[in-house]
């Protein structure tokens, strides 16, 4: 894979990181300021998506200036915008659902992409082209946290990353269910944070996301309770 790490390690990254902000990125915005901000809560991932004019230039600018951040682009529907946030230097694609065409230019690509689901028809088209970790959008719209047990019965070894409608106060109930990798969400990233400038809105939000990924993985590596 060609200056991309292995699928693998994208994955554990992002199980690691437990919160994928997705972030619109407005003019105004430097983006470099913007991943610090959430680096400096504890966040070193961030999807963003494909859809103002500065988007690209954004992910170039971040994969370039912070190497270790790890950059999704977002919203990527067609095989154009797959080239496009690659050539930026995206190390991972999120769509909002499921294209075959995408799929298979990620692949001529070598690159993670992580398709949108939110039915059993569409993972299964996903595990057909070899798929095993899919965002499930828009999350609280299309059932939550009881689709995701739910979908425990079939598959089993699949892993989710919900989106849409996740914050602070149901964040832990996601993120506790077994079959749930990270969650991605825009709370601490908010157009009107950005707007305002408030990057230290941004590093307190982050910060308590972050508190709230420690929490719940502590309590499940300590298991259930006795008896």
């Amino acid at each position: 894979m060609t200056d991309q790490m292995a699928p693998d390690r994208l994955i554990e990254r992002l199980r690691d990181g437990g919160v994928l902000p997705v972030v619109e990125i407005p003019d105004g915005i430097d983006p470099i300021a913007l991943v610090d901000a959430l680096a400096t809560g504890g966040i070193t991932g961030v999807e963003i998506t494909l859809r103002t004019p500065g988007a690209l230039a954004a992910i170039a600018a971040v994969r370039c200036d912070r190497p270790d951040v790890l950059v999704a682009a977002g919203t990527v529907r067609t095989p154009e915008e797959v080239d496009a946030a690659i050539d930026a230097g995206a190390t991972v694609l999120v769509s909002p659902g499921l294209s075959a065409r995408v799929l298979d230019r990620a692949a001529q690509r070598d690159t993670l992409v992580l398709p949108g689901v939110c039915t059993p028809t569409e993972i299964q088209m996903g595990l057909e082209r070899g798929v095993r970790t899919f965002k499930f959008f828009p999350a609280e719209a299309a059932g939550g946290t009881r689709y995701l047990t739910a979908m425990r019965g079939p598959y089993p070894d699949i892993r989710f990353i919900p989106t849409g409608g996740i914050d602070a106060s149901n964040l832990a109930t996601y993120l506790a269910l077994p079959n749930v990798l990270a969650c991605g969400g825009s709370w601490m990233v908010a157009r009107s944070l950005l707007d305002a400038s408030d990057l230290d809105a941004v590093r307190r939000l982050s910060a308590e996301a972050m508190a709230i990924v420690r929490q719940v993985r502590a309590g499940a590596a300590a298991g259930p309770p006795p008896g």
